[in-house]
């Protein structure tokens, strides 16, 4: 049984300095990494919003509409994948 407690302890142990490691490198990113991942987010959800209304959309004028507005959104993401990758 003692054997089952210190095992338990030594999980603990590393299930706290992996939280730790994780916090470290949550605010190791920089004020622009953090500003690029919230408009990569933001072009995402705008992205999904476009498409959904893509399905839904029944005038061709509107669709085109946001064909153009798909097409500009995926560029920007493409910049960011870009960027990233530099």
């Amino acid at each position: 049984m003692a054997r089952g407690w210190e095992s338990k302890g030594i999980e603990d142990q590393i299930a706290a300095a992996e939280a730790k490691k994780e916090l470290r490198d949550r605010e190791a990113l920089t004020a622009a990494e953090m500003e690029r991942r919230r408009r990569r987010e933001g072009l995402l959800v705008e992205r999904k919003r476009i498409e959904r209304e893509m399905l839904l959309g029944h005038k061709r004028r509107y669709l085109v509409l946001l064909e153009r507005a798909l097409k500009h959104v995926e560029s920007e993401l493409a910049k960011l994948d870009q960027a990233d990758s530099d």
